[in-house]
């Protein structure tokens, strides 16, 4: 019997337990055929902004040529749509069985649950392997068998639980040759095509992230404690994208990873990725709702002029240089700088006075490397209602934060031509330039200390005495 493997966000061949399951099952069974299934959600896709929609693209053609040509691609119209479009191709393929990794965010799990119910239905088990993370959400628990809800305690106990090491992908002989067949039982309708345009061309892959890899180790890795904060340097991995699809999986840095400063600091931000995972699997309402029940009451604004804002926000007009660069290198790039996601996301729910949840539906619509965990979390950290969050209390100044994290404002310059003729510091505040908004850039749509007074207030007015979720 052939095995069907069902690719989702582990586009990759090696250190994928999951795909080398199915291989050597398929050797069990007294065969080499496997297929290799990716299928689209149609409506998902349409959904996505041009750049994620080329970012996912890239991948899966990446994914096809190390497969020599063997991904199956198929369609399903929509989520819903997906099961049916499965068991097509597994009746085809007359196989038995379908093996893919677990998946731990809500909308995954409800996937897979739909996809295993109707493969069961037809005869066929669905089995699930492994995880995108090096430890599993619900694996690290405190004494007592609690999830932790505080990252420190959760680092050391996921610290302690430990991972195993990269493996190699099943499929090859020691000389590299190919040892199974992809087999494709029905038409490959191939990657999907773009319907909107990306301002960058994306590059995506296994064997891209491997050399992302490789260059940061060299590049940044050594000061990465210092330099990951400076939105003007080149300090982080990038391979934030490449975790997101599953083009390389934590395990394979963190096999490579030693003592040192910058290695060790690394290593804890691999964690807060695996932290926000465990706390989405034990709390998967949090996904959308606000994990500290409390900042429901708070006050937010609505209306005209806070979509007003809201607008000028996603667009990179609010007239604080460092909140438009961050915005515009989100839609130029697919991607933001992680200290400047937390400046941008103050400004939104501090500054401006809306819910989380609506930075975090653009930053999910806009962002190459999207993760459900991280991305609700992240929002809810800054805007103090998650687990071990920034107190609300503490409003990024968007000025300051500019001056510290791009002291001589050359990435406000790159993102921001408007504000170019501005040498040094100075571009952070164009109104104290004479001539600084020769070039048409918009003056500040609220005044921060105003709004940061008013934020404090509305905090004041729910009376967030002892927060509903503590611990440790």
């Amino acid at each position: 019997m052939t095995t069907v493997f069902w690719f989702t966000r582990d586009l990759r061949l090696n250190d994928n337990p999951a795909l080398n399951r199915a291989v050597l099952d398929s050797h069990v069974a007294g065969g080499n055929s496997v297929v290799g299934l990716y299928v689209v959600d149609q409506q998902a896709y349409q959904a996505l902004s041009g750049i994620r929609q080329h970012s996912l693209t890239e991948s899966l053609k990446s994914l096809n040529t190390s497969m020599d040509g063997g991904l199956l691609v198929t369609n399903a119209d929509s989520a819903s749509e997906l099961p049916r479009a499965m068991g097509e191709v597994v009746r085809a393929a007359q196989a038995d069985r379908v093996i893919a990794t677990r998946g731990f965010d809500p909308e995954t799990v409800e996937l897979q649950n739909k996809v295993g119910h109707y493969l069961a239905s037809i005869g066929v088990k669905l089995f699930l392997e492994d995880s995108i993370y090096a430890v599993a959400p619900g694996t690290v628990r405190k004494p007592d068998g609690t999830p932790y809800k505080v990252y420190t305690p959760f680092y050391k106990g996921w610290m302690a639980t430990g991972w195993q090491k990269p493996t190699p992908f099943a499929g090859l002989d020691d000389s590299g040759k190919t040892v199974i067949t992809w087999h494709k039982p029905t038409a490959d309708q191939g990657a999907p095509k773009p319907t909107k345009d990306s301002p960058i061309v994306v590059k995506a892959g296994e064997d891209f992230a491997l050399r992302t890899w490789e260059r940061f180790k060299k590049r940044a890795l050594a000061g990465y404690a210092e330099d990951r904060n400076r939105a003007d340097l080149s300090g982080t991995s990038h391979l934030s994208h490449a975790l997101a699809h599953g083009e390389i999986h934590p395990r394979t840095l963190l096999a490579e990873l030693g003592d040192l400063p910058g290695h060790e600091v690394f290593r804890k931000e691999i964690a807060w990725r695996e932290f926000y995972g465990d706390v989405l699997w034990h709390h998967p309402y949090s996904a959308t709702d606000y994990l500290e029940p409390r900042f429901k009451e708070m006050r937010y604004d609505e209306g005209a002029l806070a979509e007003e804002r809201l607008a000028a926000w996603k667009a990179g007009k609010t007239g604080y240089p460092m909140v438009d660069a961050g915005m515009r290198q989100l839609a130029t790039t697919g991607w933001m700088h992680n200290r400047v996601r937390m400046i941008v996301a103050s400004f939104l729910v501090k500054d401006l006075h809306l819910e989380w949840q609506l930075g975090a539906d653009w930053f999910e619509q806009c962002l190459t490397d999207f993760d459900p965990a991280s991305n609700s979390h992240g929002w809810q950290w800054t805007a103090g209602c998650g687990t071990d969050a920034s107190p609300y209390y503490r409003v990024f100044n968007p000025v300051l934060q500019g001056l510290k994290f791009d002291p001589r404002g050359e990435y406000v310059r790159k993102y921001v031509p408007e504000l170019a003729h501005i040498w040094g510091a100075q571009v952070h505040e164009p109104w104290d330039i004479i001539g600084g908004y020769a070039h048409g850039y918009p003056a500040p749509i609220v005044d921060h200390a105003a709004e940061r007074d008013e934020s404090l207030k509305r905090l004041e007015e729910i009376k967030l005495a002892k927060p509903a979720f503590a611990g440790k």
